[in-house]
């Protein structure tokens, strides 16, 4: 898939919507993005913290996966490799979780363990 330029565009918007509709929610009301989890957020340097990591990162993720999808300035393999390898991570940290906290049922902690590993395989796949 690696060569595909209209596949690697496509998986590059896809995965940069994911990103900015996360990123707009955890911003806009950032108790909602974490309660799933069983978050709650009692204070202003808590919602603060949630838009950091899930507004702004989402946010900023969403804008260097557009970059990406036109190839600016060369970004494109970099970049791919980059959001692939926080999205391991991610997945990465919920697996580690499963032998120590053992998180129960399957949402949300195992659905965006999926989501996580998938795209991340997926984007290493277009940019290989």
């Amino acid at each position: 898939m690696g060569d595909d330029t209209a596949m690697t565009t496509v998986v590059l918007v896809l995965i940069a919507l994911f990103f900015l509709a996360m990123g707009i929610a955890a911003l806009v009301a950032p108790a909602t993005i974490i309660q799933p989890f069983g978050v709650i957020l009692s204070n202003a340097d808590a919602r603060a913290e949630v838009r950091a990591v899930y507004g702004g990162f989402g946010v900023f993720i969403a804008v260097l996966l557009g970059l990406t999808a036109t190839d600016v300035a060369g970004l494109r393999p970099g970049a791919i490799w980059a959001v692939a390898a926080a999205l391991a991570g991610m997945a990465f940290g919920r697996l580690i979780a499963r032998f120590v906290e053992k998180p129960t049922g399957f949402y949300p902690v195992w659905f965006y363990f999926w989501v996580e590993l998938v795209a991340a395989g997926i984007l290493v796949a277009v940019v290989a």
